[in-house]
């Protein structure tokens, strides 16, 4: 008998997620709570339970006999549903309430980091507005403002004047704009270079590295317009150097999962980097303690072994053994709803979307209609993935699907990809 996997999520992340763990040898049956309807075309099952109910949780996985529960997103995880899963003699795939922390609070990860010298931006921490605009009025731009807590992806503003950093400082003290995620801001230096982002499986001090992705975080063609959760991403990314890649494991990824050890707060589940390749070498943005979305969507499908045996075998104190497809090229197109991410306009139709057996389309902000048919309900609604021989390859594949699409109500980015094309 294969094993029975619940699945925390309803985002296309956790449509990737439950999709790769259904293809495994070793499970036999997934459910994503609550998901959403565009799952069921590949046979997930989902159930109408929220992620914040922990107690309906735990009742639902001691009643249907699953073997282990993956908490796919971020707030669970911060609000502690692994300990309460431990508590309740449950294996759960994912970081501690504490642990979590790492992506929680971005100060406790940039203090964290100065412990272990661990390269990142010069930085400071201000939880008073005038000391803030003080700090910003002397350094000059540009410069990074980041809201502490969690804001969905949409609390950093990368400022490269002085006016646009003075007004995401008030945005976050005094419109509250992130609630009590802006309680407390850091301030950063601004890094350039490619960002990438660098996953990996993590059971304490172990670590499995996965291939590298990058993200386009801006909404418009050519990196224009605000920032959002991430609008596509590609893997390979061949501006990127191997020996980036392996320093990056070293100084960066080692040190973390080591010094959380250490200091009493040991880290399982999915420890994400997000990289910036400087002149002085790769330095840390930022950690989340998950698996990234969009990147997500353009991983995973490049692992060859068995998620399922793999997760099971960290939960069970055993070696896992994680295998890539390295030779090929995958590309990811996020379709969002119109005015995504400041002013979304919901109700659009998605339509059907053929694809070969080399491409999948994972369901994120859908909710059906009487007759069957998928409505956008979110700002993000699906992405659009495809495998190739190389990333040029992979685009022409990708819009090649998307391009004959009729959209209404819908965008997407035209250019996912591009500097690899143009690096």
């Amino acid at each position: 008998m294969g094993q029975k996997v619940l699945v925390i999520g309803s985002g296309a992340r956790e449509h990737t997620i439950a999709y790769t763990l259904l293809k495994s040898p070793s499970v036999d049956e997934v459910t994503v709570a609550p998901g959403n309807p565009g799952m069921l075309k590949d046979g997930i099952r989902t159930t109408q339970l929220s992620q914040s109910n922990h107690a309906a949780l735990i009742d639902f996985v001691k009643n249907n006999g699953y073997d282990w529960v993956f908490v796919g997103p971020e707030v669970p995880l911060i609000e502690g549903i692994v300990d309460d899963f431990a508590a309740a003699g449950i294996k759960a795939f994912g970081p501690s309430k504490a642990a979590a922390q790492i992506e929680g609070s971005k100060d406790f990860a940039k203090q964290l980091m100065d412990r272990h010298n661990i390269p990142t931006a010069q930085y400071k921490t201000f939880s008073d507005l005038a000391l803030a605009q003080e700090y910003v009025h002397e350094h000059g731009a540009p410069i990074v403002i980041k809201a502490d807590g969690l804001a969905a992806g949409k609390g950093v503003t990368v400022a490269m004047d002085e006016h646009t950093a003075q007004r995401a400082l008030e945005d976050i003290f005094i419109d509250h704009r992130f609630g009590s995620a802006g309680t407390k801001v850091v301030i950063e230096d601004f890094l350039d270079g490619q960002e990438f982002s660098l996953m990996s499986f993590v059971n304490g001090t172990d670590f499995w590295p996965m291939p590298i992705s990058q993200d386009h975080k801006r909404a418009h063609d050519g990196d224009e317009g605000p920032n959002t959760g991430g609008m596509g991403a590609y893997s390979p990314v061949p501006q990127i150097p191997q020996s980036v890649i392996d320093e990056a494991i070293e100084k960066i990824v080692r040190p973390t999962v080591e010094g959380m050890a250490e200091e009493g707060t040991p880290f399982t589940g999915i420890l994400y980097a997000g990289l910036i390749a400087t002149a002085d070498g790769p330095k840390v943005i930022e950690f989340n303690a998950r698996f990234g979305d969009p990147e997500t969507e353009v991983v995973l499908p490049k692992l060859t072994s068995d998620l399922g045996a793999g997760i099971s075998a960290i939960l069970d104190g055993e070696t896992p053994e994680f295998t890539w497809d390295e030779s090929n090229a995958t590309l990811g197109v996020v379709i969002a709803s119109n005015g995504y991410p400041e002013n979304v306009i919901k109700g659009a139709r998605v339509p059907e979307i053929e694809v070969d057996e080399d491409s999948h389309v994972y369901y994120a902000g859908v909710t059906s209609n009487d007759k069957g048919g998928l409505i956008a309900n979110s700002g993000r609604v699906l992405l659009v993935e495809t495998s190739a021989p190389d990333i040029k390859s992979a685009q022409d594949k990708i819009y090649a699907i998307i391009d004959k699409l009729e959209l209404r109500g819908l965008f997407y980015r035209h250019d996912i990809g591009f500097k690899a094309l143009n690096a």
